[in-house]
């Protein structure tokens, strides 16, 4: 159900930050979710129809790892020193899932959108998403799905060669979502060995330019990725 008198917007701000500190990335994120619920509590209270805005924002961050709130610490299997010597960093975060990894060469997504402008089902939300993945990846020739039980999308899910090549963890609060998606396109994939990946420990972890056997051009791979995510959410992308 839409909140009070709010006024549907389907507008959504594309941004690429680029590469940008996850720290930064993740303060900037808390910002505009902080704003979009100050907006929403005063419709409800006021009684007031002012719209809020969406947003999709796209970047990739240095060598990062991060732990979702229902995450186990041991999933991590690097000590401060090791961390040091990989030159990555390590986050406990507020999103949902286990344990992931960021770094060059992933497009990290994170909608920062008021689902009451679009529908209010985050299982719903979550599939779109896993869908627009589905058809980018279809876009160069791969065939892939989702795997029961799992977030995510997965190649050979049906099969024992199952392996993940993008992960999800959201964040919501009264249909406002945050976080998001890591999409590997390029990326390093040895930095995976360090994690017991989502938590699981007995699936591959795969990119677009492992299943391809080339290094496809990643902003190309982003502007697909965009089109599909705006197409499923009827999103007007300004």
């Amino acid at each position: 159900m839409q909140d009070s008198n709010q006024v549907q917007n389907k507008k959504v701000t594309f941004i690429d930050w680029g590469l940008v500190d996850y720290q930064e990335a993740w303060d900037r994120q808390e910002e505009i979710f902080k704003k979009t619920l100050a907006i929403k509590h005063d419709n409800r209270v006021n009684n007031t129809e002012l719209s809020t805005e969406n947003f999709l924002i796209f970047n990739e961050h240095p060598h990062v790892y991060t732990l979702g709130k229902s995450g186990k610490p041991e999933h991590l299997l690097l000590d401060e020193k090791a961390l040091e010597e990989k030159e990555a960093r390590y986050y406990k975060i507020n999103r949902g899932g286990d344990i992931t990894y960021h770094g060059p060469g992933q497009i990290v997504g994170y909608p920062i959108l008021d689902l009451d402008n679009f529908f209010t089902d985050i299982h719903l939300y979550l599939r779109t998403l896993e869908e627009a993945i589905i058809l980018t990846l279809q876009d160069y020739g791969i065939q892939a799905g989702r795997y029961p039980s799992f977030t995510g999308v997965w190649i050979d899910a049906d099969n024992e060669k199952a392996r993940k090549i993008c992960a999800m963890g959201v964040r919501a609060s009264r249909w406002v979502t945050m976080h998001g998606f890591a999409f590997n396109v390029n990326a390093d994939l040895s930095y995976f060995g360090n994690i017991v990946p989502c938590g699981i420990d007995d699936k591959d972890v795969t990119s677009m330019e492992r299943e391809l056997g080339y290094k496809p051009n990643i902003n190309e791979v982003k502007d697909k990725l965009k089109g599909h995510i705006a197409n499923l959410f009827a999103m007007e992308l300004v």
